[in-house]
Formats: C-alpha cells, structure tokens, sequence
C-alpha cells in the first residue's frame, strides 16, 4: 500500500498549482481521501477531503474557494487543484487515506500517509 504525491515546487503568489496523490496495492475508490499541510514551525492542518463511494467533498471553512480535491478512479488518483495561492500556503502538502472514515480531516483517523510534497509560494 503507497501513496505518492507530486506536483509541488516554487510559484510565484497567485499562481496554480495542481498537486497528485496516486495510490497502489487499493482502491482509492474505497477510502476517504485527505489532503494535509505542515508549514514549518506549525502543526499539521487539513484541507479537504473526498469520501469514498459517492465521492462528497468536505472542505476546512478557511480553504474554501481557493482549493479544490477531485478523484479520478481509472487513474487511481485524487489531486488537489490551488489557485490563487499566497505565501502562506508554502508547507508540505501530504495525502493521507483512510477506510473507516468520512468528512472528516483528523489526521490520527487516517490510516496510510504519503511522504507528502514541497509547495513554495514567493511574493
């Protein structure tokens, strides 16, 4: 079981960027999907997930509108598009899977972690 996230690097504030998380040895159709942050110096925080099955969204108050997860099952692949990012978004971006879990970003419900992606943003 792995997760692999990429798509992170250096973006210039207001830019986008698009993050991945490919899964192998499950479904990620079976899990719920988290995207996770860690800012140096600050606890991890969640962003959103996507629910297994039916796919339903839940999203942190504070990253709505400018984050979006989505899930291609062919693919294996749940990926988080960033628009409009800001130097506060510079942290490791991880993505985390979890079975018994729905609309909810507590990372210690949360059963397998990627190793997670740098995503800079300069000003």
């Amino acid at each position: 079981v792995q997760l692999v996230e990429s798509g992170g690097g250096l973006v210039q504030a207001g830019g986008s960027l698009r993050l991945s998380c490919a899964a192998s040895g499950f479904s990620l159709d079976y899990y719920t999907i988290g995207w996770f942050r860690q800012a140096p110096g600050k606890e991890r925080e969640g962003i959103v997930c996507i629910n297994s099955g039916d796919g339903t969204t839940y999203y942190v108050d504070s990253m709505k509108g400018r984050f979006t997860i989505s899930r291609d099952s062919a693919k294996n692949t749940v990926y988080l598009q960033m628009n409009s990012l800001k130097p506060s978004d510079t942290a490791v971006y991880t993505c985390a899977a979890g079975f018994a879990v729905r609309s909810t970003l507590v990372p210690a419900q949360y059963d397998y972690w990627g190793q997670g992606t740098q995503v800079t943003v300069s000003s």
